[in-house]
Formats: structure tokens, C-alpha cells, sequence
């Protein structure tokens, strides 16, 4: 048979008639048994071969399919009694209250219906949503009391979930409701936004039920041999019972309120099949007690048919494992443990230039590298053994696939999960290791937001070329070097690299030959660039930055403030007394010390430059040389951070307490001239909020005094201190608390007022506004806090703790519903921005056409770079 391909023009939705029910419907199912005795589905039951085939052996008796090659038809039951849909349930309240209760027209004038039913139009044919109009329709028609038509008096409609509807006080039953609603006439639909053609409100109330295929519900077998079935059938089970005694009590002249209780019932029984998840009534649950999962769970929701197993899913050739730190991988390797590596398999086609190696594959049985499975040109997949592997590789043809197990240098990717941004996944290479974790160099992990304290990531392994490819050209980890974002490096230095390089390039370090090219080893440099002295009889030296500058490319030119830089007052950028300000003069660094601002991930200036002006691989290659050199750096000169780094001497102590106490005192005027009536407001504020802002002030200034005295005796030799103003980890901010002194502690941006009557804790005075009162830490962490200043620390804490938990789930959901909003906008050939209709979004992308991965931190044009190249000249 030759298959005709065809386009999708377009889908609807809609609503099914009972006729079409019907007419889809390949049996009428009247029994709620599902199998005999002898293990075979009954005729006109649930599990009727007409609906499809799951069991081997048996055929479908409606196409004559094999389980696996049915996709299964539809039943359907017929209802005793009508039943409202529980979906449409507040659009049938909707549609009674905007209908005449006499003649079943809509509630409004000739010349509004119109009006109405031309905007209605108009946004169809433009693709618009008419929640916004339909909205407008109903409210409208709903306000009038008095028919237009007939002049009939409307009675009062309520409606209480789910399904129960009431007229001045009288129950409407669902067979009332139907008949209303089969009287609107054709030319009324329109205007609640249907088309008479092809719905009808009165669908909504359910005559006839489909019953989902067999293979939609299929049931399991379990090792006692008893079957189980799935929560659908459980429930059209409950269904196809209540309906028949119904249908019995009904026939047998039972008392109306027997019949209503019934009703209900089924009902209840019809609402949790569409959704078991209804406000008002009880879900329907298992004997174990866990309720079912029915036809809307099926859908909706993470685990849901479109977010579970279309948007995302589980997949073949993955693997998940915690991650450990390798600095002496590349940024573009990946270690992965041998026991994942013989797991995995890549599919390779048995050609003749590939024939003897596959054959050599095949010959080593069960040893690593080796291949796991055979497929043959008869298409038969063969698992390779100890017993068979011989035989496999004397029988192999050109023609056959190998699926062969992952070796060194196979490109795969690498996720972390929240995928967030482009970076979160990307490109590795593979570098089988022992062990039994996945191992990675720790300056690619901030794409990837990753740490070593337990994290896992995924792995996944590309099964074809055209994978492959794609994964080399635009998912490498050297090609995600430069965010989108902004158009600087999201890949860098970080922690022990930025440290290492300070202390290498800062001040006057001096190394041997034989010590140079110890800390150069991994970087494969054997030639060193001419020493910084040597003449006479001196031994010839090399500095810190001469060995920097060997790792340089040549002819790079650079100079700009580092970190350290911005937070001296005294720096006059080429004679900085701190050797901060960096000049790197065609490949050489000349003055200035190397840190975040030089080659951290994200603020990188030399690493920016090296991508931009020597491309990706030579980026690469600084990044894996940079960071080995760092960590031979550190480990060779020593860096460690102790308690006693904390220490600072008495004298300093004593300038701190005095400051505190000095800010106690300033504090309690503050609050005595409250108290008095004599405190200034500050302009638009009360007097409270003013003393308030004052005290926070006074407060804010003394914990930075204490920075300032602590950070000035504590000195840049500590490496506490290195590591903050190199911006390697910390800040002098953690330096102070942890020596000086913690400061005010804040809930939403204010002092802690909460707690007791008119006090934070009952150790205070009532009404007593001091500032340890309120939540001020004097006490520093070296020094400890006493028992009130934890607590009010803890009520700090907490509020991060709180806001880091509500921000994750907002943000997860904002970027949730923007990719949905934004997945079908693409950039076409003519540089517009449209979506799938082909509706202009934007004539030019972003406005300026500017590719933000190619800008410069967020600047489309360098205007100081064109004339640095241009002239030669710097900043």
C-alpha cells in the first residue's frame, strides 16, 4: 500500500453529538463485566474485542488488527437519564440566565445581537480569542429581566458547584435543562459564539457516553496471575452499574426520591469519570484509598499527557549521576564513569573502511570498549555475548549497524535541570574515568549554576550524524563561551582560579626557570618568553606575569581597571600604589594584577577579548590554560583560611565597641527626641517613619565603620581579604560580620517590630524603640551572639529562606507561560519577527536588528573599540 502524505489544514474543537457519538462508536456497551472465566472479553462489556486487542493471540474484531497494530475504537453507553457535563457546567448557567425562560430566545435587542455577532466574526477571522466579547454578551444579557421578545418576567437562576442548578428555589433537573436548551433557536447561537452548524448547547448535557478504546485503558496482569484495570475502566465500571439500576427502579415504579438519588449518583459517577478533581464533591477513590486518575488528570497537569509525555518526557540513551570536580579536564570535556560508558551505545553503520575495526569491536566479547548489540540486514537485533561473539564477528557484512559502547572523544550533551537559559545544556566530549561519578572542570559551571554538594546532571548521547553535527557546530561548550544575553563570557575563572592568578601576578613574585615551567607543565609551553632580569651575575628570573603572559596570544593589547581598582581612592590608573590598573601590550602583561574583572565568568575583560578577536578554540585553550596554571599557582604558594583570619587585635576591638557605643547613644537621642516632640520630619514622611529611617541610617554607617577599622588591621595579605577584593568568593562585607561586627537585621526592609505587645521579646521594655530592642547585632560571629541577637538573626534568616522558595516557584511559572507565549515567534528571512500565521511581530528583530550575542555587554556598536582599532589607542 502506498501511503499518501497529507497536510494538516487546520483542527477544531468542539463538542460531540449524540448522534456522532453514536456513529463513532463501533458497540453498544451494556455489561459492566469485563472478562469471562476462561480469561476472554465478553461480548458488549468493557473489554469488548470490537474495541481493540491487547492480549497476544487475539484479533481485533473491528479491523482485524494484532495487539500492537489496533489503535483501538470507540464504545459507547447508552444513559438512562441525561447528565450534565461537568466542563460546560458554568457556560449551561450562563446560557439559562441569558435565554428567555418562555420563548428560549437571547436576552437581547435585535440591533445588540447583531452588533455583537459582527464583532464575533471579525475576531474569528482574525484568529482572535472571544473570551473578552462573550463576556461582554452574557454580562449584557444577563442584566435584563424582562424578555425583549416576549416580555416575559425572568426568574431567578442560581447555580451551586458542580452541577446543581436552581429557578426560585425549585430544582431544574438535567432532563429540564436539556429541553430549555434544545429550544434556542438557530439564529441565537451566534452571538455565545456558535456555530449552529456544527454545536448545539444541548450536547452539553449528556445523553450518550464514549467509552475510550481498549488500548486508552489497558489492564495489567499481575504476578499472582489476577488482572488489574485501569482507574477508567474502575470507573465507566461504576457508570454502566448505577445506570442499570436506574434504569431497573425506574421500570419497577420506584418513589421519585429513590429516582432523584439515583440521578445523583450517576451524576457523581459521570463528573469524576470527565474529572476527578471537581470543587464540592468527593473524589472517587481506589479500596487503597488513593484517588483516580481520570480523563481531565490524564491531561492536564506536569505528569499530563501534553507536559508529561509531548513537551517533555523520559528518554532512551541517558544517563543521570552526581557530579565531582576535575580542573584538569577541559571546559569541553566531561568525565563519565566506565559502568555508564559500557551502558551506552552509539550506532555505527559496518562500512569498508570501518569493517575491521567494527570486526575487532565485535571480537572482544564482553571487554571494554566493545560492542553491546548487532542489528543484521534482515533487521534482527542480536545482543553480543561471551557465547556469540565469534560467530557475530566471521558473519558481519558491510551494511550491518553496530550499536558499539561510548568511547573517548564521543560528542554528547550535558543538562542540568532547571534548564533556564541556552547554556544549560551543551556539548562535551566524552572522557571515559573510574569511578562512578560524572566529573566536569569547575570553570564551565556557572552556565550551568552547578556545585559539587550533591548536584546531578544528565547525560544524553546523540544517535546520529545530523545530531552530532548540530551538537558541534552550535552546542560545543567553546561556542556558548559569549552569553546571548549579554555578549560577554558566561564560562570562566571562578573561586581558586581567580585567587590562584591574584597571587601569581600580584606584586613582585619571582620564580626559577625550573619553577616556571613546573607551573606552565600542563599548559605544554616549553619555550619561556625573555626573563625580567638576568644580566651579569644575577640569576635570571621570571615573574607572576611573565608567566601570565605566556599563556597570552600574541599581539593582544589591552588595558583597563581591575577589580581592586574600583575600590581604591588613591589609584591613578598607571602608577596605581596597589598595581591594579592592567596593560597587556602585545601579548605581554606589563602592569596590574589579574583577578575577577580580568578573567571571571561573566565579567572576564581578557577572556571577552580573546573570543571576539581569536575565536572560539583559542578561547577554549586560554580558559583550560589559565585555570591549570591557577591551581598550580595556589597549590604551590599555599592558601588556606582559618578561625584566626579572622583575628584582629585588641586595638581594633576597642575602636569598634567604641563606635557601637558611640551609635547606641546618638540612637537614644534620637528616640528622646521623639519622645519629646522635638525630631525634624524628613520631607513627605510621619515622624515615625522618620525615626525609623534615621535610627537604620545610624545604624548602617557603624557596621561599615566596623568594616573599615576590621578590614585596615586585618591587611591585604589575608586571604580573606585577597579573596574579596580579587572578587574570587565573599565580600568585605562577610569579612566585617564575621570579625566586627553583623548589624541591624531586617524583615521587608525595616528593623523587627513584631512580636509581643508593643515589644519585640519580653527581655524589652514595653514601647522601648533602642536598637537592640529591634533587632541590632552588635556582636560579631568570631565573637557570638548572645541568646536575643540569634533570635532576631533566625527571624532574618528566615525571611531569605521564605522569599528564596516563593521566588524559585514564581519565576519557574512566569518563564512557563512565556515560552508557551513565545515558542512559535521565529525570525524570517526578511528580518521580521512573526509567529505562525504569519502576523508581524516586530518589522525588525529587537527593533535595531542587532543579534544580542554579538553586541558587547549589552551595547550594539563599541564605539571605544572601533577606535581603539582603528587608532591604536585605549580607554
Amino acid at each position: 500500500m502506498i501511503a499518501n502524505p497529507k497536510r494538516i489544514k487546520s483542527i477544531k474543537f468542539g463538542i460531540f453529538s449524540p448522534k456522532e457519538i453514536r456513529k463513532m462508536s463501533v458497540t453498544k456497551i451494556i455489561t459492566p463485566d469485563t472478562y469471562d472465566d476462561d480469561g476472554f472479553p465478553i461480548e458488549m462489556g468493557l473489554m469488548d474485542q470490537r474495541l481493540g486487542v491487547i492480549d497476544p493471540g487475539l484479533r481485533c474484531k473491528t479491523c482485524g488488527g494484532r495487539p500492537g497494530e489496533c489503535p483501538g475504537h470507540f464504545g459507547h453507553i447508552e444513559l438512562v437519564a441525561p447528565v450534565i457535563h461537568a466542563g460546560y457546567a458554568r457556560l449551561i448557567k450562563k446560557i439559562l440566565r441569558s435565554t428567555c425562560v418562555s420563548c428560549n430566545r437571547v436576552l437581547l435587542e435585535k440591533k445588540d445581537r447583531d452588533r455583537f455577532v459582527t464583532q464575533i466574526k471579525r475576531f474569528q477571522q482574525v484568529g482572535q480569542p472571544l473570551e473578552e466579547i462573550l463576556k461582554e454578551v452574557f454580562k449584557k444579557a444577563m442584566a435584563v429581566e424582562i424578555c425583549p421578545h416576549c416580555g416575559t418576567k425572568q426568574p431567578k437562576i442560581t447555580f451551586e458547584s458542580p452541577t446543581t442548578y436552581e429557578e426560585d428555589g425549585h430544582k431544574l433537573m438535567p432532563a429540564d435543562i436539556r429541553a430549555r436548551l434544545e429550544q434556542i433557536p438557530d439564529e441565537d447561537l451566534p452571538v455565545m459564539g456558535m456555530n449552529p452548524k456544527e454545536v448545539r448547547p444541548e450536547w452539553m448535557v449528556l445523553t450518550v457516553l464514549p467509552v475510550p478504546p481498549v488500548t486508552a485503558r489497558p489492564s495489567i496482569t499481575l504476578e499472582s496471575g489476577q488482572r488489574s484495570e485501569d482507574d477508567l475502566t474502575h470507573k465507566l465500571v461504576d457508570i454502566i452499574r448505577i445506570n442499570q439500576r436506574f434504569q431497573e427502579n425506574r421500570e419497577a415504579g420506584a418513589p421519585q426520591l429513590i429516582i432523584e438519588d439515583l440521578w445523583e449518583l450517576l451524576q457523581y459517577h459521570v463528573t469524576t469519570y470527565i474529572d476527578n478533581e471537581v470543587s464540592g464533591i468527593p473524589p472517587a477513590r481506589h479500596r487503597s484509598g488513593r484517588p483516580l486518575k481520570t480523563l481531565s488528570q490524564r491531561l492536564k497537569g506536569k505528569e499530563g499527557r501534553f507536559r508529561g509525555s509531548l513537551s517533555g518526557k523520559r528518554v532512551n540513551f541517558s544517563a543521570r549521576t552526581v557530579i565531582s570536580p576535575d580542573p584538569n579536564l577541559s571546559i569541553n570535556e566531561v568525565g563519565v564513569p566506565q559502568r555508564i560508558a559500557e551502558e551506552m551505545t552509539i550506532t555505527e553503520n559496518v562500512t569498508d573502511r570501518n569493517f575491521e575495526s567494527m570486526q575487532k569491536l565485535i571480537r572482544r566479547g564482553r571487554r571494554y570498549p566493545a560492542a553491546n548489540y548487532v542489528k543484521r540486514l534482515d533487521g534482527k537485533r542480536v545482543k553480543v555475548t561471551e557465547a556469540n561473539y565469534e560467530e557475530l564477528a566471521d558473519q558481519m557484512q558491510v551494511g550491518w549497524k553496530v550499536e558499539r559502547q561510548l568511547r573517548d572523544g564521543d560528542i554528547v550533551l550535558f543538562n542540568r535541570q532547571p534548564s533556564l537559559h541556552r547554556m544549560s545544556i551543551m556539548a562535551h566530549r566524552v572522557k571515559v574515568m573510574p569511578g562512578k561519578t560524572f566529573r566536569l572542570n569547575p570553570a564551565v559551571c556557572p552556565p550551568y549554576n552547578a556545585d559539587f554538594d550533591g548536584d546531578e546532571m544528565n547525560l544524553h548521547v546523540l544517535q546520529n550524524e545530523e545530531a552530532r553535527a548540530e551538537a558541534r557546530i552550535l552546542m560545543d561548550v567553546e561556542m556558548n563561551i559569549l552569553s546571548p544575553r549579554f555578549g560577554g563570557p558566561v564560562i570562566g575563572g571562578i573561586h581558586d582560579h581567580i585567587s590562584g592568578l591574584y597571587l601569581l601576578t600580584r606584586g613582585d613574585m619571582r620564580f626559577d626557570e625550573n619553577d616556571a615551567l613546573e607551573l606552565l607543565r600542563r599548559s605544554r609551553i616549553t619555550d619561556l618568553i625573555e626573563p625580567s632580569a638576568g644580566e651579569g651575575n644575577n640569576k635570571p628570573y621570571w615573574s607572576g606575569k611573565d608567566i601570565f603572559s605566556m599563556i597570552l596570544p600574541e599581539g593582544l593589547n589591552l588595558r583597563f581597571e581591575a577589580e581592586i581598582c574600583q575600590n581604591c581612592d588613591t589609584c591613578l590608573k598607571e602608577q596605581c600604589e596597589h598595581d591594579a590598573y592592567v596593560v597587556i601590550e602585545n601579548g605581554r602583561l606589563i602592569t596590574g594584577t589579574i583577578d575577577e574583572k580580568a578573567i571571571g565568568a561573566f565579567k572576564g575583560k581578557i577572556l571577552d577579548r580573546i573570543t571576539k578577536e581569536y575565536g572560539y578554540d583559542r578561547a577554549r585553550k586560554f580558559i583550560d590554560e589559565a585555570t591549570s596554571l591557577a591551581i598550580r599557582a595556589i597549590t604551590r604558594l599555599g592558601f588556606s583560611f582559618g578561625i584566626d583570619d579572622e583575628d584582629i587585635p585588641p586595638d581594633a576591638q576597642r575602636q569598634i565597641q567604641a563606635s557601637i557605643i558611640a551609635t547606641e547613644e546618638r540612637v537614644a537621642q534620637l528616640v528622646d527626641a521623639y519622645d519629646n516632640n522635638e525630631l525634624e520630619p524628613l520631607p513627605g514622611r510621619s515622624i515615625e517613619e522618620t525615626l525609623e529611617l534615621r535610627i537604620m541610617q545610624e545604624l548602617g554607617r557603624v557596621r561599615d565603620a566596623a568594616g573599615e577599622i576590621a578590614g585596615k588591621y586585618l591587611g591585604m595579605d589575608n586571604t580573606a581579604v585577597a579573596m574579596a577584593v580579587s572578587g574570587a568568593r565573599g565580600s568585605m562585607m562577610n569579612l566585617t560580620q564575621m570579625a566586627g561586627c553583623v548589624g541591624q537585621q531586617s524583615v521587608r526592609g525595616a528593623r523587627i517590630t513584631r512580636g509581643f505587645d508593643k515589644r519585640t521579646l519580653p527581655h524589652f521594655r514595653r514601647g522601648d524603640l533602642g536598637a537592640a530592642a529591634h533587632g541590632f547585632v552588635k556582636s560579631s560571629y568570631k565573637e557570638g551572639l548572645s541568646p536575643t541577637e540569634f533570635f532576631f538573626h533566625a527571624i532574618g534568616g528566615r525571611e531569605g529562606l521564605v522569599d528564596t522558595a516563593v521566588r524559585t516557584s514564581q519565576s519557574g511559572y512566569f518563564q512557563r507561560r512565556l515560552i508557551n507565549a513565545l515558542q512559535d515567534i521565529e525570525v524570517k528571512y526578511d528580518r521580521t519577527v512573526r509567529e505562525t500565521r504569519g502576523m508581524i511581530v516586530q518589522f525588525e528583530y529587537g527593533e535595531d536588528g542587532v543579534d544580542p550575542s554579538r553586541g558587547d555587554y549589552g551595547k550594539s556598536v563599541n564605539i571605544d573599540r572601533i577606535i581603539e582599532l582603528v587608532t591604536g589607542v585605549g580607554e
